[in-house]
């Protein structure tokens, strides 16, 4: 009722920003008919996601085909709502859905009335202009249910008759011992509904559900209860003594309370299964029903039931504010002051992991739209924003369409293949600098406001266009955070080398020992004293108490130096109390660690990404020029020869009768001298030997115009880790085995003593 839809001052155009992330129009389904479409389909928070808002209005036209029997001609393009292109023909198709037999049945009035003139193309001319103006913001979102869902129910049901403490008249003991009363009492008739859940409609309903489906509407719903009939004791008990101890039991329960953020973060889908049950099964729906009218003769649905838990935990920092407040000149007050700091954490900790859970259903659904990925995209941290725009790289000079995917780590380059994408190009951000283009800005034309992504070392660069300035200054403004995430400005203060990480188990910040939040990336971790924090603590950690010389910090900070093996390295002889990295000769590892005086040093396998110790005698420095392209000796001039997967001067045949009799994935690197492309790959895939020439061009060397590249051992590094296909649609394969590596393993295998 309050959204400016409806306000005396709305024009036609809040409509449109209203309809336009097609979640209310998901919504109108499901209020229509209760089931008609799957709650869990719909994203309610598709901020700053192109995709999310495409995929929220496919949902809705699909249903209104399938379910509402809307034929496709009477339905309308995705984008004549999301670029509002044709908004005339999302409000017909509404109109539609208004006239619908279903619609009439609930007493809507369908529109436009008989009496309706209005030219339509007067009112919806200007709209599209205006939604490139006007970008979808947050603001919409007042609409999508909030935070404070169910609140008046939880009051319902939690309610006691405690006398209020700002009554006139009343001690500040008084106020006090009031609070302490209302914190025991709520707590008695919270674990008394979490009773009343488990015997009047889990028991029962074990009878009609199966197992899987109990623990989607319950969740750990048992595992609350243990925690709460214990920590309803250690009240009682506290109380018993004059409640001077509460702070006390707040601060032990701290932990045990952090299994709120596995209920909370899957409520939404716990009701969406309980929903859809209801709708589909009679036998569920009677069973409910007679639950029901066991608890509070009938008052509160099931549904209302599973929400109090969520708001109980999120209460807790409340009740304890108000007890901190009538106590002012009691001994406990501090222990009281760390109890509500606890308490504040705890739900900060499970509001974060509600929205990491929200987060990874959308990455999910990022994933499975994206073909050629090779990568999970949660390793790449949050997703900031994606959508259309054009993009140049600096050594093609080729405007070309593409849709973009940014997250924390770096930049996913696509082209749109209908509702699906096609991976064109992966951009770390940790290797690259953003600047603004200001020339462009000046042409009024749309798709020419731009801006540089530059790489650090000088390899290729990208341009980026932009259809309108608001579109650009959103862009950079996500660029901008997603590279203060990754580099955060102070990750080397005090000697430390912090780079944002999973942690596996709940961890405390070093600094402020309040959690850190969420589920996946949720701080920062200095990887050589083990230190965790969060982003805005880096500076005031203490310092780092693993060494602090100035050649360590520059070796930690940022990609460290090449390596590459010049022997086999099978963990004999093992590092002391150290992982290991084994490899084999012409591996290339990454060197993360490495005193010149230590036998031992620390790197990661480039092909594996796994990281370990190893004998820093068994590597050497690649072999790969750093100067700028245009001094560079072309790659032929490079000795290659160290390299597993180097054959030199081979002909086609006899690479050919060489491949056959390996695996597939098997691949070397071969001359040819007498041709214009001096190098090829050949490389067995399935049961053929597959070759492709390797061009050398302008100072750059590429097997597509797309991906190009300094060396030949660049490009080999790159295809070693991502699929040929990139490329060539039918050879999905990765440079996988160095011809050498297999023959040795090959004459291991026989040359065994028995």
């Amino acid at each position: 009722p309050n959204h400016r839809v409806v306000w005396p001052s709305a024009v036609v155009f809040d409509l449109a920003q209203a309809l336009r992330d097609g979640v209310l129009l998901c919504q109108l389904l499901h209020n229509l008919s209760p089931g008609s479409i799957d709650l869990k389909d719909i994203n309610f928070r598709p901020q700053m996601s192109q995709f999310l808002c495409l995929k929220n209005i496919r949902t809705f036209l699909k249903v209104c085909h399938d379910k509402f029997g809307l034929r496709n001609s009477d339905l309308f393009d995705p984008f004549d709502l999301f670029d509002v292109r044709d908004f005339g023909k999302v409000i017909s198709a509404v109109s539609r859905l208004s006239f619908h037999s279903i619609a009439q049945t609930k007493g809507i009035r369908p529109f436009p009335s008989e009496e309706t003139t209005e030219n339509d193309d007067d009112v919806y001319r200007s709209l599209e202009e205006l939604a490139d103006e006007h970008d979808l913001g947050e603001d919409i979102y007042d609409c999508v249910p909030c935070e404070d869902e169910g609140d008046d129910i939880y009051e319902d049901i939690i309610r006691v008759e405690v006398q209020q403490p700002m009554k006139m008249g009343m001690t500040e003991d008084d106020k006090r011992n009031c609070c302490l009363l209302e914190i025991q009492e709520t707590e008695a008739k919270y674990y008394k509904t979490l009773e009343d859940i488990e015997k009047n409609y889990m028991n029962p309903l074990r009878l009609v559900l199966t197992p899987q489906d109990m623990e989607a509407i319950f969740i750990n719903l048992e595992d609350l209860i243990k925690v709460h009939f214990s920590f309803l004791r250690a009240i009682d008990v506290s109380m018993m003594s004059g409640g001077s101890s509460l702070a006390k039991v707040f601060l032990e329960f701290k932990e045990r309370l952090l299994i709120y953020g596995k209920y909370c973060s899957h409520m939404e889908y716990a009701q969406n299964t309980l929903n859809h049950l209801l709708a589909n099964r009679e036998d569920v729906r009677q069973k409910v029903e007679e639950c029901t009218l066991k608890v509070q003769d009938g008052k509160f649905k099931l549904q209302d039931l599973l929400v109090v838990p969520m708001q109980r935990v999120l209460k807790y920092h409340l009740l304890l504010k108000e007890l901190l407040s009538h106590s002012s000149d009691r001994p406990e007050k501090q222990q009281l002051k760390e109890a509500l700091e606890a308490m504040q954490d705890l739900a900060m900790y499970i509001n974060e992991v509600k929205r990491d859970k929200e987060t990874l259903k959308k990455i999910s659904e990022f994933q499975s739209s994206i073909e050629n990925l090779q990568v999970k995209l949660e390793e790449f941290g949050r997703p900031k924003i994606d959508g259309e725009l054009k993009v140049r790289s600096i050594v093609n000079h080729t405007k070309q369409d593409r849709y973009l995917f940014l997250f924390d780590k770096v930049v996913i380059v696509c082209k749109r293949k209908g509702y699906n994408y096609e991976l064109k190009e992966i951009i770390e951000l940790l290797f690259h600098k953003m600047t603004d283009d200001p020339m462009n800005n000046k042409d009024i034309k749309k798709w020419s406001y731009g801006f540089y992504l530059i790489h650090l070392q000088g390899k290729q660069g990208f341009q980026f266009f932009c259809k309108t300035e608001e579109m650009k200054r959103k862009w950079m403004e996500q660029f901008e955070m997603a590279m203060s995430n990754i580099k955060p400005e102070k990750a080397n203060a005090n000697h430390h080398n912090f780079q944002m990480y999973t942690f596996e188990k709940t961890t405390n910040c070093k600094a402020c020992r309040m959690f850190l939040r969420g589920t996946f990336y949720q701080g920062y971790l200095c990887p050589k004293c083990g230190a965790g924090a969060h982003k805005e603590c880096l500076e005031i950690i203490p310092p780092c108490k693993i060494g602090s010389s100035a050649d360590q910090d520059s070796l930690s900070a940022g990609p460290g130096p090449k390596m590459v093996a010049v022997q086999n390295y099978h963990g004999n002889p093992a590092p002391p109390g150290k992982p290991v990295l084994t490899f084999q000769i012409g591996d290339v590892i990454e060197l993360l660690r490495g005193d010149p005086d230590s036998p031992w040093w620390e790197g990661r396998l480039l092909q594996t990404k796994k990281s370990g110790y190893f004998p820093s005698s068994s590597v050497k420095p690649c072999p790969v020029d750093a100067r700028p392209p245009n001094s560079r000796p072309p790659s032929r001039e490079i000795d290659y020869t160290a390299y597993p997967w180097f054959a030199g001067n081979m002909e086609r045949q006899q690479t050919d009768n060489l491949l056959k009799s390996h695996v597939s994935g098997t691949y070397l690197i071969r001359e040819r001298p007498a041709e214009a492309e001096r190098f090829a790959i050949s490389i067995k895939f399935n049961e053929e030997v597959k070759h492709i020439k390797v061009v050398e061009k302008d100072n750059w060397i590429h097997i597509t115009e797309a991906k190009k590249f300094e060396s030949l051992l660049e490009l080999v590094e790159y295809y070693q880790s991502h699929s040929l296909k990139e490329s060539f649609k039918q050879l999905d394969t990765t440079l996988k085995y160095p011809y050498k590596s297999r023959e040795r393993s090959t004459s291991r295998t026989f040359t065994r003593s028995p």
